[in-house]
């Protein structure tokens, strides 16, 4: 009996080692892959990892709307967007290529910084307490009321800024395609 429960245990451990190792090297490629293709295929094994991370916190709704939702339905129109673009979508800051690198240094330092003083700020004695987790935690109840309720505005907000992203996807391959035919 004692020597299952520690396979099991072991199991987790290993489980969860895999997951999170997959989850920094996917995140690292999504990054570093020049083909925006390759990049969102791993951006899709993020998503897949971190929806194992999700089970192992036994959170099987949160992890099966983190793969329907995003590695489904939101990296399709990812991949859409990049077929439909093609080679080009780096076209409009080709010239000013140095300029993005440093914003891009610049934001991931400031979003570090702003990481570390919440962590820093929140971290005093809240770490050293459980958590009082309610009956209803995690159940499809309690995140609609959460999604459709106190959060609406944030909800709906982000469905927005899903279809901007889209359209905006869709306006710059037709112009990018526009300036094709007029060369």
């Amino acid at each position: 009996m004692i020597l299952a429960s520690l396979a099991g245990d072991v199991l987790v451990w290993v489980v969860w080692v895999v997951a999170a190792i997959a989850l920094l090297a996917s995140g690292f490629a999504v990054v570093l892959f020049r083909n925006p293709f390759h990049s969102a295929l791993a951006l899709i094994l993020n998503l897949g990892s971190l929806a194992v991370l999700y089970l192992l916190l036994s959170a099987e709704f949160v992890a099966a709307a983190q793969v329907l939702v995003y590695a489904g339905a939101v990296m399709v129109m990812f991949l859409f967007v990049i077929a439909y673009l093609g080679g080009r979508a780096d076209a409009p800051w080709a010239s000013s290529q140095a300029a993005v690198r440093v914003a891009a240094v610049v934001t991931c330092v400031v979003l570090l910084a702003e990481v570390v003083l919440v962590i820093a700020l929140d971290a005093r004695d809240g770490l050293s307490s459980a958590a009082e987790i309610t009956e209803g935690f995690g159940s499809p109840r309690e995140l609609g009321r959460l999604f459709l309720g106190d959060n609406l505005l944030a909800f709906e907000v982000s469905s927005l800024v899903l279809l901007i992203g889209a359209v905006g996807g869709v306006i710059l391959g037709a112009t990018v395609r526009r300036g094709e035919v007029e060369e």
